[in-house]
């Protein structure tokens, strides 16, 4: 029975392989994009373009007259024309100033005639003459008049200037004073603080404002003249309570 079955399959095995090549055709057929519809849709658009480029070709364009803007053209045209004419006037003035000036130093190199120097002789002498006072008081009275009242006008200035009171220059500072730790005594800081004392320092109000974690620090105002007391020094003094003050800072400073 099988030497049968293969001798019919060799027999008509034509007939299965134009089966198999129709298969795979139609395998091939169906993994195929259907490519004639989108031929048709490129044609279509094509078409498409082509008739809306007729169209645009057809429209006739004719120029929008805006009155408003030929207006403002006219009106500049006319400004410009105005200016060009005010230019003109302002070159031909100086052209005239630059002649006037040519001229006048031609006259002023010109040669003087002997009538013209001697005129200016007798008028320099005439002038001389005047400045001669005949009748005129002794010169050493009037130096010493004239020195007695500079002298009597620099002792006024001399007292005035003695008795005037001198601005004093002074500061107003408010210092921020930090203790180690929450136990120290912040009455008995400050205290110690006040006990600074110096020609031209005079201390101020205090407080007490929390800083963190339950530790306070006293805040105290002073005036110093500047002439007498330094802040360094004064920071430096009050750093020296180790015991007492972490740390001083400078929270305000004006001048009074």
């Amino acid at each position: 029975m099988r030497v049968e079955a293969l001798e019919k399959v060799w027999v008509d095995k034509a007939r299965y392989d134009n089966a198999e090549k129709l298969y795979y055709e139609k395998l091939s057929d169906v993994a195929k994009p259907n490519s004639c519809s989108l031929v048709t849709e490129i044609a279509k658009a094509r078409e498409h373009l082509q008739n809306t480029l007729e169209k645009i070709d057809g429209i006739k364009v004719e120029p929008c007259a805006n009155t408003e803007v030929l207006s403002r053209l006219a009106a500049l045209e006319a400004t410009t024309k105005e200016y060009q004419g005010i230019f003109q006037t302002i070159l031909s003035r100086v052209s005239q100033l630059e002649n006037q000036l040519s001229s006048n130093k031609v006259n002023s190199t010109a040669p003087v005639s002997n009538a013209d120097a001697n005129a200016k002789v007798s008028a320099k002498a005439d002038d001389d003459d005047d400045d001669v006072d005949l009748f005129g008081s002794d010169s050493d009275e009037e130096d010493e008049e004239h020195a007695r009242i500079r002298e009597e006008r620099l002792t006024k200035y001399a007292e005035k200037k003695a008795t005037k009171t001198a601005i004093i220059a002074k500061s107003s500072i408010l210092l921020d004073v930090k203790p180690w730790d929450d136990e120290i005594d912040l009455k008995v800081m400050e205290a110690e603080i006040r006990k600074i004392t110096l020609d031209g320092l005079l201390w101020g109000a205090s407080k007490f404002v929390p800083v963190a974690f339950g530790i306070q620090k006293v805040v105290i105002s002073c005036v110093v003249e500047d002439e007498k007391v330094s802040i360094d020094w004064l920071t430096e003094e009050i750093e020296k309570i180790e015991e007492l003050v972490q740390s001083v800072d400078i929270a305000a400073f004006n001048k009074i």
